[in-house]
């Protein structure tokens, strides 16, 4: 068994561990996970094998979880772009798998404890399964998903022929409501303790949590979102089961109290009152929240809000493109698409091949890193809770794929990439996304390209190297554009007009990715070098 496990001792021993620093948010890290997970299970097998007679539990935790890891290693990646199924991976990796090795411990067994003792300073944890649960509940607020719908799986774009999901059970979904409770997030808290006593009273059977524990995170939450009645009605409801229990005889007595005072209110003040109830509900959601354009964004995430007549829509054409006769395009033009009029934003078709973009991947895969923001007070590189992402960066000459990309990039865009920033490739996983933001710099920013001595960001080229089943669409909330991730096509735009002032209009998002595993990679094309390949016109004279 020692030689069986030898080659993953030593792989993981040679690995840098990012774990408790980082949200695993790259799909392809999330793959090692399973095959550690997988890896798990057979000494586990091994060691129930050794003694049966006194492990019972064990057998049966073994055999479920060998069951799942065979499922999801016939098809990892798609198995993790389920969001429902990387989450669970997170709380099983944190949180059962620690359980489980304090009953092992009882009559230890070298070879399996070993085992285990190594792989587990790579695991997730509490920090990476509260980031999957958040990534959840993002996914729930964009989407607009029923608790229902993340807890049996079903989500909009899963197909049966897919991995199936799995449901979250009772536990699960009181552990989704207790995040959301330490976040002093009650909507959530009570969306996912709502969900769990649903799934209580059907039947379903609680491994740690029981009604009464729901109820009393049930009747705070609702009370802390100003529902006095609903506190009152969980409260008396708990205290049916549990008579005796302390903090809820003092929440009735207190709750009562409050409704006799509010019944004591003259009608005028009782209907303001309501009103104010009804603005704290409909605000509850984000309270403080530092996006402005929040519910634009979100609805064109859903697809909706696009902001394009009929009258627009019939002057976005197709063509064949060869950028004015440019020798490599005579013969061979490439197919472009008008996705959007002003600002012009172009789609080219079968741009890259399946080839290039799994070498692109080949080479990204050991470098990803959690994606950093510029500070727009500071100018410092940072991760941010708003870009969730893993990132590389392939340099010009590094491998001939990416030479070809970049010098297609020039000859298409018409370009110098001489001057661009390296091709900057990026995962999302699950939940991953990127809020609304300018690719240029702005006034009243530092200068996060002065080191480059490169100028501004005049263009942006971002390639999509994967399908998504649902969600990750790039979206510009200002024009009320959104852009669906295709395979092998990229899109172009410019970020400054051409008198090198910036297009506020390119203010763009990446939406979540609710389903599935998204793949891009960008050129930052910079001023420098384009003085004679776009000529600078003042804004009303072109």
């Amino acid at each position: 068994m020692w030689i069986c496990h030898w080659w993953l001792i030593q792989l993981l021993l040679l690995t840098p561990s990012s774990a408790h620093n980082d949200f695993f948010t790259s799909i392809g890290q999330m793959m090692d996970l399973l095959f550690v997970e997988k890896d798990l299970v057979t000494s586990l097998k091994d060691y129930i094998t050794a003694e049966e007679d006194k492990l019972q539990r064990i057998r049966g935790w073994a055999e479920k979880l060998d069951v799942l890891s065979d499922a999801a290693s016939q098809d990892p990646e798609g198995f993790l772009g389920h969001p429902v199924n990387a989450f669970k991976l997170m709380k099983r990796l944190n949180t059962e798998w620690a359980e489980l090795e304090s009953l092992v411990l009882t009559d230890v067994s070298d070879v399996f404890i070993s085992n285990l003792t190594i792989q587990r300073q790579h695991f997730p944890n509490d920090e990476d399964e509260t980031g999957a649960a958040k990534a959840l509940m993002r996914l729930q607020d964009t989407y607009r998903l029923h608790t229902d719908t993340l807890s049996t799986g079903q989500l909009p774009g899963w197909t049966s022929d897919a991995s199936p999901p799995i449901a979250l059970t009772v536990d699960d979904c009181f552990d989704l409501g207790k995040v959301a409770y330490s976040e002093a997030d009650y909507r959530h808290t009570e969306l996912w303790m709502l969900q769990a006593l649903k799934q209580l009273d059907q039947g379903e059977h609680a491994g740690t949590v029981d009604t009464v524990t729901i109820l009393d995170y049930l009747s705070y939450s609702v009370y802390q979102q100003g529902e006095l009645e609903r506190a009152l009605d969980f409260t008396k409801q708990l205290l049916e089961l549990d008579p005796s229990h302390q903090r809820a005889n003092g929440n009735l007595k207190y709750f009562e109290h409050q409704l006799t005072k509010q019944t004591e209110v003259v009608e005028e003040e009782e209907e303001e009152e309501e009103v104010q109830r009804r603005r704290r509900r409909e605000t509850r959601i984000r309270a403080n929240d530092y996006l402005p354009e929040r519910k634009k964004y979100e609805q064109l995430c859903r697809g909706e809000g696009i902001r394009m007549t009929p009258h627009r829509q019939r002057r976005l054409l197709c063509r064949y493109y060869d950028n004015g006769h440019h020798p490599r395009f005579v013969i061979g033009p490439v197919k472009q698409e008008d996705e959007w009029d002003h600002p012009h934003i172009v789609r080219y078709h079968d741009i890259v091949s399946e080839r290039e973009m799994e070498k692109v991947k080949e080479l990204a895969k050991p470098r990803l890193r959690r994606a950093t923001i510029s500070n727009p007070v500071t100018g410092v590189l940072e991760t941010a809770h708003y870009r969730i992402s893993k990132s590389a960066w392939l340099g010009s000459h590094e491998h001939p794929v990416v030479d070809r990309i970049n010098q297609r990039i020039e000859d298409i865009s018409g370009l110098d990439v001489g001057t661009a920033e390296d091709l900057q490739v990026a995962n999302y996983g699950v939940g991953g996304q990127y809020e609304p933001h300018f690719d240029f710099g702005r006034r009243d920013e530092p200068d996060a390209f002065e080191e480059l001595g490169t100028g501004n960001r005049i263009a942006t080229w971002l390639l999509y190297m994967s399908d998504v089943q649902a969600g990750g669409a790039t979206v510009f909330t200002d024009i009320g554009a959104a852009l669906k991730p295709k395979k092998g096509t990229a899109v172009f735009w410019y970020n400054l007009y051409p008198d090198g002032e910036g297009d506020y209009r390119t203010r763009h998002a990446a939406c979540p990715v609710l389903l599935g595993n998204k793949w891009v990679s960008n050129k930052w094309i910079h001023e420098r070098g384009q003085e004679f390949r776009r000529r600078c016109v003042p804004r009303g004279t072109d």
